[in-house]
């Protein structure tokens, strides 16, 4: 870890010293919009003389393209947390780099395929989807530092330049390392990206791709021993200091890496354009190949807390070797919309490196297949209306999975956008559930011949609108819903099953956001409201989430530094919250233990100077005042009373 530091540090000093050479005026001024940053820096060759700051862009696999955006707002302090996403429907654990409780659920992956398990520990790993290419007139830098829970801190460098105006590559690295205030609680992770993207000056030829490597690892305790429950909540001081508590066990680690090499290029064909028509036929070909495991250890089993087991230290991993490639053509015509058609390939390598035998049953160790699927897609804009939709199929008998998505926009003026949309999907469980393998006795099934597929239909609604208010609607039907399930504790002993739901689940999501404003004051308030019907509770939530911001904006020292300071209110009704396994590093259903119900008050203070932005948090504050029976999962408190600094600082040479 401090050798990945070391190569952070070194290669943030190269870059700053880049820019301190730079002969530019990072001075900022405002565009006739108000809210954009202008910069006055000369552009690499192949670009005009003069960069400003929606010149920077940035895009997905989609190719949505967005500006870069270097000013404060209240969704920026939202955002501005670990995943570096907002995270209204988490809820972290106590040290930062460790798992999140999901307060919600999303019934809804456009995947045909099971998924690596372990998904407790994936909020932080990188998906294809979330990587990023950017074209840019002059060099980018991006430093995001964040302090952490006892000795540690988190650093994200990023770097991109056009070395010519058809060719971009950037490198970034994120690391952390935080002890925490528990025993047994380190974290440790890194992320490595490497983006490019080229095309050929006529524009014909267009390529681009992407390196990831990460590695995520965390000490696992279980949490504070049930005995220990109710030391926490009573406040008493001899245990303010945390890491006097005694740990379910404090001998574990695990650990998630993986690396993926993505490339896709394409090639257009058909570019005929005159006043009346539009054509363009394109081939594309996509090549993608993830690598990836989990790896659960502990020095000596805890019996008492997991069961049996078969030797005297325990040691799982599990490995999935993901390949895919896809070949589709684009049509485009001005008339017709956009059509896409292609076939795709898959070969999939998970499992283990042995069998597992009992007297009555034999635990096998891989799960092999490869097979073809097709992929379609169509968008069109008709006026101020815009429907796109895709669907997907596996052309196989033992992998079966489709999805077809559809969506109906709306733009009703420059502000009121409304859309509707429906999905439906059938896919298999995730690979854990099909196959699983431990030195713990109870954490042994093979059942890919059970389990049917998972089937969902959802219809959803959504409205933004910056005047009046944003709202989303989602109605879900599941069918075969798979989770873990506490079966039982048994003189302390967790016992932890997949199961799958052979009854329909509905589910009914309903999310508000409205910001009122009063002067430099605002106040910004995002609700949700849950239902969940069925016959049983395999299924969680809370009835109703809120997160609720008055803040004061205010430009200040002559305009120098805008100045952003407010208290946030989270909060979520009792529930049935679901348990964390650090073995499969999955959340499981319980309905033992009803958590929930406490306020979380942060005070914040954000500030911009030129192209820096400086964040400042109390987090917590009223932990000491409100009660202390604040939890993330059962037996795994809540962060604590606790002030955090970070800043983000951008540099355009």
């Amino acid at each position: 870890m401090r050798f990945r530091f070391l190569i952070i540090l070194t290669f943030s000093f190269y870059v700053l010293n880049i820019n301190a050479q730079a002969k530019s005026s990072g001075a900022n001024s405002r565009n006739a919009l108000g809210n954009r940053d202008s910069l006055n820096v000369k552009r690499s060759r192949g670009f005009k003389n003069v960069a400003t700051i929606d010149m920077y862009l940035q895009f997905n696999t989609e190719i949505d393209t967005i500006e870069v955006d270097t000013t404060i707002s209240i969704n920026k302090d939202y955002k501005f947390n670990y995943l570096q996403r907002d995270i209204f429907g988490l809820m972290p654990f106590a040290n930062i780099g460790q798992t999140y409780n999901s307060l919600s659920f999303n019934s809804v992956i456009n995947q045909t395929n099971p998924l690596f398990g372990a998904r407790a520990r994936h909020f932080n790993y990188i998906e294809k989807d979330s990587i990023k290419y950017y074209e840019v007139p002059t060099p980018w830098t991006r430093l995001t530092y964040k302090t952490a829970f006892e000795q540690g801190q988190m650093l994200d460098a990023f770097f991109t330049v056009n070395l010519s105006k058809q060719f971009n590559f950037s490198i970034a690295y994120k690391g952390l390392r935080s002890l925490g205030n528990y025993q047994n609680a380190l974290t440790s992770s890194g992320n490595f990206r490497f983006t490019y993207n080229y095309k050929s000056k006529n524009s014909r030829y267009k390529t681009n791709g992407h390196i990831v490597l990460q590695d995520l690892l965390n000490q696992e305790n279980g949490g504070i021993k049930d005995e220990d429950i109710e030391n926490f909540t009573s406040g008493d001081e001899e245990f303010i200091d945390r890491s006097v508590f005694d740990m379910n066990f404090e001998n574990a680690e695990s650990v998630l890496e993986g690396r993926r090499f993505f490339f896709n290029h394409s090639y257009d064909i058909i570019t005929e354009k005159d006043s009346l028509t539009n054509n363009k036929l394109t081939l594309v070909n996509e090549i993608s190949f993830e690598d990836k495991y989990f790896q659960y250890s502990q020095s000596s089993p805890t019996s008492g807390y997991f069961g049996d087991y078969f030797n005297n230290s325990i040691n799982d991993k599990v490995t999935l070797e993901d390949f895919k490639s896809k070949l589709y053509i684009e049509y485009f015509n001005n008339v017709l919309g956009e059509l896409n058609f292609g076939i795709n390939y898959s070969d999939v390598n998970y499992g283990y490196n042995s069998v597992v035998v009992f007297p009555d049953e034999i635990i096998p160790n891989r799960i092999k297949a490869n097979y073809f699927g097709v992929d379609a897609s169509y968008k069109k804009n008709i006026n101020s209306f815009l429907l796109e939709s895709k669907a997907s199929l596996n052309l196989s008998d033992e992998f079966v999975g489709s999805f077809i998505d559809a969506q109906l926009g709306l733009k009703l003026n420059d502000d009121i956008k409304i859309s509707a949309g429906i999905n439906i999907s059938s896919k298999l469980p995730n690979y854990n559930y099909l196959l699983y393998q431990s030195d713990y006795t109870n954490y042994n099934w093979y059942s890919f011949d059970d389990y049917k597929n998972i089937n969902t239909q959802q219809f959803r609604f959504n409205i933004k609108s910056r005047k009046f208010f944003n709202a989303f609607l989602d109605i879900s039907n599941i069918e075969n819903y798979t989770y873990f399930n506490l079966e039982e504790i048994n003189e302390g002993r967790r016992i932890i099953k997949p199961q799958q739901y052979n009854s329909s689940i509905q589910y009914i999501r309903l999310k508000g956001q409205r910001e009122f404003r009063l002067g430099n004051f605002a106040l910004d308030n995002t609700i949700m409201y849950q239902n969940v019907i069925s016959d049983s509770d395999v299924l969680n939530v809370p009835s109703l989430i809120t997160r609720n911001t008055l803040y004061y904006t205010n430009d200040i020292f002559k305009k120098a530094m805008k100045l952003q300071t407010g208290v946030t209110f989270n909060y979520f009704t009792k529930y049935n919250m679901n348990g964390y396994d650090p073995v499969l590093a999955e959340f499981y259903t319980q309905n033992e233990t009803e958590l929930g119900g406490f306020p979380r008050l942060d005070f914040f203070i954000n500030a911009k100077i030129r192209q820096t932005r400086i964040f400042f948090k109390a987090e917590h504050f009223n932990s000491s005042f409100t009660g202390y029976d604040y939890f993330s999962a059962p037996n795994h408190p809540y962060r604590d009373f606790t002030i955090r600094f970070g800043l983000v600082w951008d540099f355009f040479l």
